[in-house]
Protein backbone atom coordinates (compact mmCIF):
# COMPACT_ATOMS: atom_id res chain seq x y z
CA UNK A 1 0.00 0.00 0.00
CA UNK A 2 1.63 3.33 -0.77
CA UNK A 3 2.10 5.52 1.91
CA UNK A 4 0.21 9.07 2.10
CA UNK A 5 2.67 12.21 2.18
CA UNK A 6 2.98 13.89 5.64
CA UNK A 7 1.28 16.61 4.03
CA UNK A 8 -1.95 15.17 3.02
CA UNK A 9 -4.15 15.68 6.21
CA UNK A 10 -2.90 19.45 5.87
CA UNK A 11 -3.64 19.67 2.29
CA UNK A 12 -7.27 18.30 3.29
CA UNK A 13 -7.82 21.12 5.98
CA UNK A 14 -6.57 23.80 4.11
CA UNK A 15 -9.47 25.21 1.83
CA UNK A 16 -11.62 24.96 5.38
CA UNK A 17 -9.36 26.91 7.04
CA UNK A 18 -8.76 29.39 4.51
CA UNK A 19 -12.48 29.60 4.69
CA UNK A 20 -12.92 30.38 8.55
CA UNK A 21 -9.54 32.80 8.20
CA UNK A 22 -11.19 35.20 5.47
CA UNK A 23 -14.69 35.14 5.87
CA UNK A 24 -15.04 34.56 9.59
CA UNK A 25 -11.73 35.37 11.47
CA UNK A 26 -10.48 38.07 9.78
CA UNK A 27 -13.92 40.38 9.21
CA UNK A 28 -14.43 39.45 13.18
CA UNK A 29 -10.67 41.02 13.85
CA UNK A 30 -11.43 43.93 11.52
CA UNK A 31 -14.49 44.60 13.75
CA UNK A 32 -12.99 45.05 16.86
CA UNK A 33 -10.33 47.37 15.23
CA UNK A 34 -12.78 49.35 13.91
CA UNK A 35 -14.49 49.61 16.85
CA UNK A 36 -12.32 51.94 18.22
CA UNK A 37 -12.10 54.52 15.20
CA UNK A 38 -13.81 56.61 13.58
CA UNK A 39 -14.38 54.76 10.22
CA UNK A 40 -16.52 56.14 7.60
CA UNK A 41 -16.58 55.16 3.65
CA UNK A 42 -13.61 57.01 1.36
CA UNK A 43 -12.17 59.07 4.89
CA UNK A 44 -8.90 58.42 7.23
CA UNK A 45 -9.18 56.42 9.95
CA UNK A 46 -8.60 57.97 13.29
CA UNK A 47 -8.33 56.32 16.37
CA UNK A 48 -10.94 57.28 19.18
CA UNK A 49 -10.44 54.82 21.72
CA UNK A 50 -13.51 54.13 23.83
CA UNK A 51 -15.27 56.98 22.23
CA UNK A 52 -17.70 55.10 20.61
CA UNK A 53 -18.80 53.12 23.57
CA UNK A 54 -19.40 55.81 25.70
CA UNK A 55 -21.37 57.86 22.57
CA UNK A 56 -23.75 53.65 23.35
CA UNK A 57 -24.31 55.36 26.66
CA UNK A 58 -26.45 58.35 25.93
CA UNK A 59 -27.63 56.86 22.51
CA UNK A 60 -31.15 56.79 22.84
CA UNK A 61 -31.71 54.66 19.66
CA UNK A 62 -29.17 51.84 21.18
CA UNK A 63 -31.73 52.31 24.29
CA UNK A 64 -34.44 51.11 22.24
CA UNK A 65 -32.48 48.61 20.17
CA UNK A 66 -31.62 47.01 23.28
CA UNK A 67 -34.97 46.70 24.71
CA UNK A 68 -36.19 45.33 21.38
CA UNK A 69 -33.38 42.48 21.45
CA UNK A 70 -34.26 41.99 25.01
CA UNK A 71 -38.19 41.16 24.71
CA UNK A 72 -37.79 38.91 22.27
CA UNK A 73 -35.73 36.72 24.14
CA UNK A 74 -37.79 36.88 27.12
CA UNK A 75 -40.70 36.08 24.84
CA UNK A 76 -39.50 33.69 22.68
CA UNK A 77 -37.11 31.56 24.98
CA UNK A 78 -40.43 30.33 26.32
CA UNK A 79 -42.98 29.54 23.74
CA UNK A 80 -40.22 28.20 20.95
CA UNK A 81 -38.64 26.28 24.08
CA UNK A 82 -42.24 23.98 24.99
CA UNK A 83 -44.77 24.43 22.23
CA UNK A 84 -42.16 22.47 19.86
CA UNK A 85 -42.04 20.06 22.91
CA UNK A 86 -45.48 19.77 22.94
CA UNK A 87 -45.54 19.39 18.71
CA UNK A 88 -42.82 16.63 19.29
CA UNK A 89 -45.18 14.47 21.92
CA UNK A 90 -47.82 14.86 19.27
CA UNK A 91 -46.26 13.97 16.65
CA UNK A 92 -44.17 11.41 18.10
CA UNK A 93 -46.73 8.84 18.45
CA UNK A 94 -48.00 6.59 15.55
CA UNK A 95 -50.76 6.98 13.95
CA UNK A 96 -52.31 7.19 10.44
CA UNK A 97 -51.03 10.05 8.20
CA UNK A 98 -48.66 11.05 10.91
CA UNK A 99 -46.26 12.04 8.38
CA UNK A 100 -48.75 14.75 6.80
CA UNK A 101 -48.57 16.24 10.07
CA UNK A 102 -45.23 16.25 10.22
CA UNK A 103 -44.72 17.70 7.11
CA UNK A 104 -47.31 20.27 7.55
CA UNK A 105 -45.45 21.90 10.79
CA UNK A 106 -42.48 22.01 9.33
CA UNK A 107 -43.02 23.57 6.35
CA UNK A 108 -42.83 27.32 7.71
CA UNK A 109 -38.96 26.21 8.43
CA UNK A 110 -38.19 25.51 4.84
CA UNK A 111 -40.40 28.62 3.46
CA UNK A 112 -38.09 32.12 2.55
CA UNK A 113 -38.28 34.25 5.59
CA UNK A 114 -38.72 36.87 3.30
CA UNK A 115 -41.65 35.93 1.70
CA UNK A 116 -43.14 34.93 4.89
CA UNK A 117 -42.60 38.21 6.45
CA UNK A 118 -44.30 40.26 3.43
CA UNK A 119 -47.81 37.67 4.41
CA UNK A 120 -47.69 38.50 7.50
CA UNK A 121 -47.08 42.27 6.32
CA UNK A 122 -50.02 41.57 4.55
CA UNK A 123 -52.24 40.11 7.02
CA UNK A 124 -51.66 42.73 9.76
CA UNK A 125 -51.81 45.99 7.73
CA UNK A 126 -54.33 48.25 7.93
CA UNK A 127 -56.23 46.98 5.48
CA UNK A 128 -54.81 43.69 5.44
CA UNK A 129 -57.22 40.34 6.85
CA UNK A 130 -56.77 40.36 10.66
CA UNK A 131 -58.72 43.90 10.39
CA UNK A 132 -61.15 43.37 7.99
CA UNK A 133 -62.24 40.51 9.84
CA UNK A 134 -62.52 42.13 12.53
CA UNK A 135 -64.39 44.66 10.90
CA UNK A 136 -66.57 41.96 9.75
CA UNK A 137 -67.26 40.15 13.42
CA UNK A 138 -67.62 43.89 14.97
CA UNK A 139 -64.84 43.53 17.07
CA UNK A 140 -63.49 46.79 16.03
CA UNK A 141 -64.83 49.76 14.50
CA UNK A 142 -60.99 51.25 13.53
CA UNK A 143 -58.13 49.50 11.53
CA UNK A 144 -55.87 48.42 14.48
CA UNK A 145 -52.46 50.07 13.78
CA UNK A 146 -50.62 46.68 14.29
CA UNK A 147 -47.40 47.98 12.33
CA UNK A 148 -47.53 51.67 13.21
CA UNK A 149 -47.58 50.74 16.77
CA UNK A 150 -43.99 49.99 18.60
CA UNK A 151 -45.30 47.13 21.15
CA UNK A 152 -47.60 45.54 18.42
CA UNK A 153 -44.91 45.39 15.85
CA UNK A 154 -42.74 43.75 17.95
CA UNK A 155 -45.00 41.28 19.31
CA UNK A 156 -46.52 40.64 15.50
CA UNK A 157 -42.37 40.20 14.78
CA UNK A 158 -42.54 37.85 17.44
CA UNK A 159 -45.24 35.58 16.68
CA UNK A 160 -43.89 35.63 13.20
CA UNK A 161 -40.68 34.58 14.25
CA UNK A 162 -42.05 31.86 16.70
CA UNK A 163 -44.61 30.40 14.10
CA UNK A 164 -41.61 29.95 11.76
CA UNK A 165 -39.24 28.24 14.19
CA UNK A 166 -41.68 25.65 15.51
CA UNK A 167 -40.99 23.14 13.49
CA UNK A 168 -37.04 23.52 13.33
CA UNK A 169 -37.31 22.89 17.27
CA UNK A 170 -39.94 19.87 17.37
CA UNK A 171 -37.08 18.06 14.67
CA UNK A 172 -34.90 18.78 17.25
CA UNK A 173 -37.26 16.95 20.55
CA UNK A 174 -38.03 14.39 18.41
CA UNK A 175 -34.56 13.33 17.83
CA UNK A 176 -34.58 13.42 21.45
CA UNK A 177 -37.87 11.34 22.49
CA UNK A 178 -36.06 8.84 20.74
CA UNK A 179 -33.60 8.00 23.50
CA UNK A 180 -36.78 8.46 26.52
CA UNK A 181 -37.02 5.09 27.37
CA UNK A 182 -40.84 3.91 27.17
CA UNK A 183 -40.31 1.44 30.07
CA UNK A 184 -39.94 4.70 32.24
CA UNK A 185 -43.33 5.82 31.00
CA UNK A 186 -44.90 2.62 31.96
CA UNK A 187 -43.41 2.30 35.22
CA UNK A 188 -44.47 5.60 36.17
CA UNK A 189 -48.28 4.70 35.01
CA UNK A 190 -47.98 1.64 36.95
CA UNK A 191 -47.33 3.78 40.01
CA UNK A 192 -50.29 6.17 39.29
CA UNK A 193 -48.53 9.27 37.67
CA UNK A 194 -50.99 10.66 35.24
CA UNK A 195 -49.85 12.12 32.11
CA UNK A 196 -49.21 15.46 32.85
CA UNK A 197 -47.18 13.75 36.34
CA UNK A 198 -45.14 11.83 33.97
CA UNK A 199 -44.73 14.82 31.13
CA UNK A 200 -42.40 16.83 34.22
CA UNK A 201 -41.06 13.81 35.96
CA UNK A 202 -40.05 11.79 33.30
CA UNK A 203 -40.07 13.69 29.54
CA UNK A 204 -38.71 16.82 30.46
CA UNK A 205 -35.63 15.03 32.23
CA UNK A 206 -34.95 12.69 29.76
CA UNK A 207 -34.57 15.96 27.47
CA UNK A 208 -33.09 18.65 29.25
CA UNK A 209 -29.74 18.30 27.38
CA UNK A 210 -32.08 19.74 24.01
CA UNK A 211 -33.82 22.01 25.45
CA UNK A 212 -31.30 23.30 27.27
CA UNK A 213 -29.53 23.70 23.79
CA UNK A 214 -32.47 24.69 22.44
CA UNK A 215 -32.94 27.75 24.78
CA UNK A 216 -29.47 28.89 23.88
CA UNK A 217 -29.95 28.41 20.09
CA UNK A 218 -33.09 30.67 20.51
CA UNK A 219 -31.87 33.37 22.75
CA UNK A 220 -28.80 34.15 20.21
CA UNK A 221 -30.97 34.40 17.26
CA UNK A 222 -33.60 36.26 19.37
CA UNK A 223 -30.90 38.64 20.03
CA UNK A 224 -29.76 38.83 16.37
CA UNK A 225 -33.26 38.86 14.77
CA UNK A 226 -33.46 41.49 11.61
CA UNK A 227 -35.50 39.66 8.77
CA UNK A 228 -38.91 40.18 10.15
CA UNK A 229 -38.66 43.48 11.92
CA UNK A 230 -36.94 45.14 8.77
CA UNK A 231 -39.98 43.63 6.09
CA UNK A 232 -42.94 44.41 8.83
CA UNK A 233 -42.03 48.29 9.54
CA UNK A 234 -40.49 48.80 5.62
CA UNK A 235 -36.83 49.18 7.25
CA UNK A 236 -38.12 52.09 9.17
CA UNK A 237 -37.52 50.23 12.17
CA UNK A 238 -40.97 50.99 13.56
CA UNK A 239 -42.61 54.53 15.22
CA UNK A 240 -39.48 56.58 15.20
CA UNK A 241 -36.96 53.77 14.65
CA UNK A 242 -37.88 52.37 18.17
CA UNK A 243 -38.90 48.86 17.24
CA UNK A 244 -35.52 48.36 15.59
CA UNK A 245 -33.35 45.39 16.88
CA UNK A 246 -29.47 45.16 17.47
CA UNK A 247 -28.77 44.39 13.90
CA UNK A 248 -31.10 46.53 12.43
CA UNK A 249 -29.21 49.47 14.17
CA UNK A 250 -25.86 48.30 13.11
CA UNK A 251 -27.35 48.14 9.67
CA UNK A 252 -28.78 51.29 9.84
CA UNK A 253 -25.69 52.81 11.13
CA UNK A 254 -23.22 51.61 8.87
CA UNK A 255 -24.34 51.58 5.33
CA UNK A 256 -24.14 54.08 2.59
CA UNK A 257 -20.86 56.61 2.06
CA UNK A 258 -21.95 58.31 5.16
CA UNK A 259 -21.78 55.28 7.68
CA UNK A 260 -20.73 55.41 10.56
CA UNK A 261 -18.73 52.49 10.68
CA UNK A 262 -16.67 52.62 13.34
CA UNK A 263 -20.01 53.30 15.70
CA UNK A 264 -21.71 50.22 13.87
CA UNK A 265 -18.69 48.44 14.60
CA UNK A 266 -18.85 49.24 18.46
CA UNK A 267 -22.23 48.00 18.28
CA UNK A 268 -21.80 44.69 16.71
CA UNK A 269 -19.31 44.06 19.59
CA UNK A 270 -21.64 44.73 21.99
CA UNK A 271 -23.79 42.57 20.35
CA UNK A 272 -21.45 39.57 19.89
CA UNK A 273 -20.65 40.34 24.05
CA UNK A 274 -24.64 39.57 24.74
CA UNK A 275 -24.57 36.23 22.50
CA UNK A 276 -21.61 35.21 24.53
CA UNK A 277 -23.78 35.22 27.65
CA UNK A 278 -26.68 32.31 27.24
CA UNK A 279 -23.58 30.30 25.29
CA UNK A 280 -21.23 30.66 29.02
CA UNK A 281 -24.30 29.29 31.05
CA UNK A 282 -24.78 26.38 28.79
CA UNK A 283 -21.07 25.59 28.84
CA UNK A 284 -20.93 25.93 32.64
CA UNK A 285 -24.52 24.28 33.22
CA UNK A 286 -22.99 21.24 30.84
CA UNK A 287 -19.41 21.19 32.05
CA UNK A 288 -20.18 22.35 35.24
CA UNK A 289 -18.72 18.70 37.08
CA UNK A 290 -15.43 18.87 34.94
CA UNK A 291 -14.81 23.14 35.26
CA UNK A 292 -15.16 22.23 39.52
CA UNK A 293 -12.80 19.25 39.28
CA UNK A 294 -10.31 21.36 37.18
CA UNK A 295 -10.64 24.62 39.75
CA UNK A 296 -10.06 21.69 42.71
CA UNK A 297 -7.31 20.08 40.83
CA UNK A 298 -5.31 23.13 40.77
CA UNK A 299 -6.29 24.75 43.83
CA UNK A 300 -5.11 21.39 45.09
CA UNK A 301 -1.57 21.63 43.38
CA UNK A 302 -1.32 25.03 44.59
CA UNK A 303 -1.92 23.77 47.85
CA UNK A 304 1.42 20.92 47.52
CA UNK A 305 3.31 23.96 46.09
CA UNK A 306 2.68 25.71 48.98
CA UNK A 307 3.27 23.16 51.20
CA UNK A 308 6.60 22.08 49.68
CA UNK A 309 7.86 25.55 49.71
CA UNK A 310 7.41 25.06 53.71
CA UNK A 311 9.18 22.50 53.66
CA UNK A 312 11.77 24.08 52.02
CA UNK A 313 11.95 26.71 54.18
CA UNK A 314 11.67 24.99 57.84
CA UNK A 315 14.60 22.70 56.94
CA UNK A 316 16.39 25.40 55.43
CA UNK A 317 15.84 27.16 58.96
CA UNK A 318 17.17 23.56 60.68
CA UNK A 319 20.05 23.73 58.54
CA UNK A 320 20.63 27.49 59.77
CA UNK A 321 20.28 26.51 63.18
CA UNK A 322 22.82 23.07 63.37
CA UNK A 323 25.32 25.34 61.50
Amino acid sequence: MRRQRWYTPYLLVLPGVVWVVVFALWPFLNTVVLAFTDARPLRPVTFVGLDNFTRLASDERFGYALTTSLVYVVVCVPLLTFIPLLLALLVHRKIPAIGFFRTTFYFPVIASAVVVAIVWEFLFSSTGTINSALRFFGLADRPIEFLSDRWLLIFCAIGLTVWKGLGYYMVVYLAALGNVGRELHEAAAMDGAGAWRRFWSVTVPGVRGPMMLVSVLICVAAMRVFTELYILSSGSGGPGGRSMSMVMLIQSMGKGLNGQIGYASAISIVLFLLTLIPLTVVGIANNGEMIRDALAGRRTRRDLRAQQRAERRDAKDRAEVTA
